[in-house]
């Protein structure tokens, strides 16, 4: 064997250097819309001094950008090297949002990044005691499956909601396209698309998703060249017939460059304890580290299974190296002013390709690093190119259902809350959250109290004071 295939494990875990390699790209495509998305979220967005972040900052979107990529390309290289398993890192979705109107509204941006950091060094730090790893052997297996089985849902939602497939209705909470009806070109692209890596997969064509990506970019430019959609406009004239977030069209430039190293004299650690009480900013810091801490252990859970790399018992190899890199990462967004990095679900479309160790997520990472120069290129691909990859990796993921014993009330009904709730209230952390509490409290109503492993009953009083934040929030005010 090769020293790089000793090195990943490559063999042993059945994989070879192409799928690995394969797993990378698809990894990255199914990813990249975050270097555009991130910096879309917070640098347009206001502080507590009504400036634009992007303004109060010196920090244009051009630069956000490339600090998101930065960011992700280091820490993506780093799970892959030291966490050795096919799961990449970038600004987490939702967490993004929280710093950027939960938090930022009330302070200055770099007091809020000074937030996110000291979040990331408590979760280092709880890595480093073992207690994040314990908490992670201590949940059963079955609520395991259910987190995976959970993502899966969540992110073939995503998939269907990032493409415009499914929208919020009129008199209904979300429907079909716009108005019940698929109107519009973009949607045509999507629908293509995941019926070309349906096939493909079912047909087991090696690079399936890959190609998938690749092919149906290509008729999205095609299509947008004939017929000219365009963007989906904004909040004031929106568009619904358009693309989301990226109009596809060959680039006019290939290269650019921004220094994404200015970024990181933009936080202040401490500075948000002169801006807001000390009882706000600890409830804040909780908030983030509560929702970091489980959606984490979700896509760890979900992407690993989907993997094989888990366990009859649940167990993962390396946890704790994985969860040191992902802790880490919210240190680093913090410290980069890009926000809170965390390990992405998206990695299963990479999985999904046939990636099993860390040599996927140094590919991944590798690209990121390059699209601080190629950020055209990253431009080009569309939600409706990279979203079918979403649906039908949620499809693989959902298989797991058939080792959760729904005949088992106790396991069942906490099961059942985990799924679910992870795409309706578009959270991991929500989910899971209601899950355990519903396993603790069925167990104990049951006399089965002393079945339930010490730290999910920790775990569960941190869950009821995290639902209950809003109520606690509103008697701080």
């Amino acid at each position: 064997m090769s020293s790089l295939d000793r090195f990943f494990h490559i063999s042993a875990r059945g994989s070879t250097v192409g799928r690995e390699v394969r797993g990378g790209l698809a990894t990255f495509f199914t990813m990249a819309y975050i270097v555009v998305l991130n910096p879309l979220i917070i640098a347009t967005a206001k502080d507590a001094e009504g400036q634009y972040i992007a303004d109060a900052t010196s920090a244009p979107i051009p630069l956000v950008a490339a600090g998101t990529a930065f960011v992700a390309g280091v820490l993506s290289i780093l799970m892959g090297v030291v966490g050795k398993v096919p799961f990449a890192m970038a600004a987490g979705l939702g967490l993004n949002a929280f710093v950027t109107y939960g938090i930022a509204t009330q302070m200055s941006w770099e007091s809020a990044m000074g937030l996110v950091f000291l979040e990331g060094v408590i979760i280092a730090l709880l890595v480093l005691t073992g207690f994040r790893t314990a908490v992670f052997n201590a949940i059963p297996a079955q609520l395991k499956t259910a987190i995976s089985v959970g993502i899966g849902l969540f992110i073939a939602l995503i998939g269907f909601v990032d493409a415009g497939f499914v929208r919020s209705g009129s008199g209904v909470p979300v429907d079909l396209g716009i108005g019940g009806k698929l109107t519009s070109w973009p949607m045509v692209v999507f629908v293509v698309g995941v019926l070309l890596i349906a096939v493909l997969v079912a047909r087991k064509v090696k690079g399936a998703i890959l190609i998938g990506i690749v092919a149906t970019t290509i008729l999205a430019i095609i299509v947008e060249a004939l017929v000219k959609a365009g963007g989906a406009g904004t909040p004031d004239a929106p568009n619904p017939q358009g693309w989301r977030l990226n109009v596809p069209a060959l680039p006019e430039r290939v290269f650019g460059f921004e220094n994404p190293l200015r970024l990181f004299t933009e936080f202040d650690p401490f500075g948000a304890f002169a801006s807001v009480s000390v009882t706000l900013a600890v409830l804040l810091v909780f908030t983030l580290l509560i929702t970091d801490f489980f959606d984490t252990m979700g896509t760890v859970v979900g992407v690993g299974a989907q993997a094989g790399l888990v366990g009859e018992d649940g167990s993962l190899p390396r946890t704790r190296e994985i969860l040191l890199v992902d802790s880490i990462g919210a240190a680093a967004g913090g410290a980069g002013s890009v926000s809170s990095n965390t390990t992405y679900v998206e990695s299963a479309a990479g999985v999904g390709e046939g990636a099993r160790t860390g040599l996927a997520s140094v590919v991944t990472g590798v690209l990121f690093l390059l699209a601080i120069f190629l950020s055209p290129l990253v431009g080009i691909v569309p939600h409706e190119a990279a979203a079918p990859a979403l649906v039908i990796v949620g499809f693989l993921m959902m298989t797991a259902i058939r080792e959760i014993d729904f005949t088992d009330y106790e396991i069942a009904i906490p099961a059942f809350l985990v799924i679910v709730l992870m795409p309706f209230t578009y959270s991991i952390a929500n989910g899971i959250g209601a899950g355990f509490l519903a396993f603790v409290l069925i167990k104990a109503v049951k006399g089965k109290a002393r079945e339930v492993h010490p730290l999910m009953w920790l775990v569960a009083a941190l869950f009821v004071v995290y639902f209950a934040r809003g109520a606690i929030e509103g008697l701080l005010a």
